[in-house]
């Protein structure tokens, strides 16, 4: 018997804050989206970027903790698994959605301005800089 995988990795940066709605159940669902970029040189040496974006569901446990935590332009690492949905509107339109229902969320940066925690490190010297509290 053979299994297959249905497996997604991206860390990339939220769209929009993330929207939090319940089933008739009563079980939280979140959506949001997720932007990844690549960057590569063509062979004439021109740069290009490429932005990819995803639609993530999260339920559950996870879902009150996405929309209690995530904000525009947070970066994340989501991992989870990749669904189509399909459906007919009103009107008789079909319609497809792909998305990735998440399993695993990381915020990969905190809330507060990133970009002034880094001005921050910048300014001290060498000999300054806070140790990690690692060893590693």
């Amino acid at each position: 018997m053979s299994r297959g995988l249905n497996k997604v990795m991206i860390i990339g940066h939220l769209g929009r804050d993330p929207e939090m709605r319940y089933t008739p159940s009563g079980k939280p669902v979140t959506t949001f989206t997720v932007a990844t970029s690549r960057s590569w040189n063509s062979a004439d040496g021109e740069r290009h970027t490429e932005t990819e974006w995803f639609n993530i569901v999260t339920w559950g446990n996870l879902a009150e903790i996405c929309k209690q935590y995530l904000v525009k332009g947070q970066q994340v690492y989501i991992e989870g698994r990749l669904q189509t949905r399909r459906w007919e509107d009103s009107e008789g339109v079909k319609h497809i959605s792909v998305e990735i229902v998440a399993t695993e969320m990381m915020m990969l940066n905190d809330r507060r301005d990133s970009t002034a925690a880094q001005n921050a490190d910048l300014a001290l010297s060498e000999d300054e800089q806070p140790e990690d509290d690692y060893p590693f």
